[in-house]
């Protein structure tokens, strides 16, 4: 139901197909690891590690939930055809980049307290009960996981069913939980303010694409106007199939012939999405302690052996 599919001669290539996806598995994963390498960290230290069979059931629901997102979204619409799938295309693409843009935004705050806030949370949630903890680790992981799948559905629209992109995914995925658990052990640093940083920025870019292939979509569906109004057409000198072709299609959904609308508003939120992100963070306000001192919030530089303790 793809129209960039329909507008290409060839789909991406494998390689390019495994590393967008890949690195987009690689960014989500990592983050979702840091967040079970905070929640493990904590119960150990606590000598409650009794309790981390039910972190480790919640994040199992987590994956199957998103999981199951994606099936549904990806596979539920391939049933439709015609202009009402362009339709459920581009409605759904466009609420896809309003979470993941919404969720990267969250990130850029979240992650000079996430640490501190996670302890908090796990230490009310072993007074409450397992099902406290569970449900901790749930929401916790299951945020990351649903914006990956967002983040895929648009992905592997121009993909025309491939399975690359998924198997990219979950290398991604992989390489991020062996990076997490060596960051457990100290066995590597990683400067976490630049990668996510550069991450973000990317997935931003990627988000934009998402956003461009909804407009043109809803344009194809007719719902939106402009449809054959063009921002420009380099048709004839692009050529799709080439590697920067099958790059660009493949990462960032770009089309040698986008409409004025299209290229408005990948344009407008690139400029809007990217000044939001990369202003300066206020620093934390001190949190008074008990005794009249007060304890400052994590910051977006803790290095791994920092963020477990």
């Amino acid at each position: 139901m793809s129209v960039l599919a329909a507008g290409t001669a060839t789909a991406p290539s494998i390689a390019t197909q495994l590393f967008g996806s890949g690195l987009i598995g690689l960014r989500e994963g990592l983050e979702a690891g840091i967040v079970v390498m905070i929640l493990a960290a904590f119960l150990v230290k606590a000598q409650r590690r009794d309790a981390l069979k039910w972190v480790w059931l919640g994040v199992g629901i987590a994956v199957a939930m998103v999981a199951a997102i994606f099936l549904v979204i990806h596979y539920g619409t391939s049933t439709v055809t015609g202009l009402t799938a362009e339709i459920i295309a581009g409605v759904a693409s466009l609420v896809a980049v309003a979470i993941v843009t919404a969720m990267v935004l969250w990130m850029r705050k979240a992650a000079r307290t996430i640490s501190h806030d996670l302890k908090a949370g796990m230490e009310k949630a072993l007074v409450a009960g397992p099902v406290a903890v569970l449900t901790l680790a749930f929401f916790a992981v299951g945020r990351e996981g649903v914006e990956t799948a967002l983040l895929m559905v648009g992905y592997a629209e121009n993909t025309a069913g491939s399975v690359w992109p998924l198997i990219g995914l979950l290398l991604g995925i992989v390489a991020a939980a062996v990076l997490t658990v060596l960051l457990y052990f100290g066995a590597v640093r990683l400067d976490f303010a630049k990668f996510f940083k550069y991450t973000g920025i990317f997935l931003i870019i990627v988000a934009a694409g998402i956003l461009g292939y909804g407009v043109h979509a809803l344009q194809v569906g007719g719902v939106l106007p402009g449809g054959s109004a063009l921002a420009f057409d380099i048709s004839d000198s692009y050529d799709a199939s080439s590697w920067y072709g099958t790059v660009f299609a493949g990462i960032f959904n770009f089309r040698p012939d986008p409409t004025i609308l299209q290229a408005v508003a990948w344009i407008v939120y690139v400029v809007v999405v990217l000044f939001l992100f990369l202003r300066p963070v206020s620093p934390p306000k001190p949190v008074p302690a008990a005794g009249g001192s007060s304890e400052r919030t994590d910051s977006p530089s803790t290095t791994p052996d920092e963020t477990v303790s």
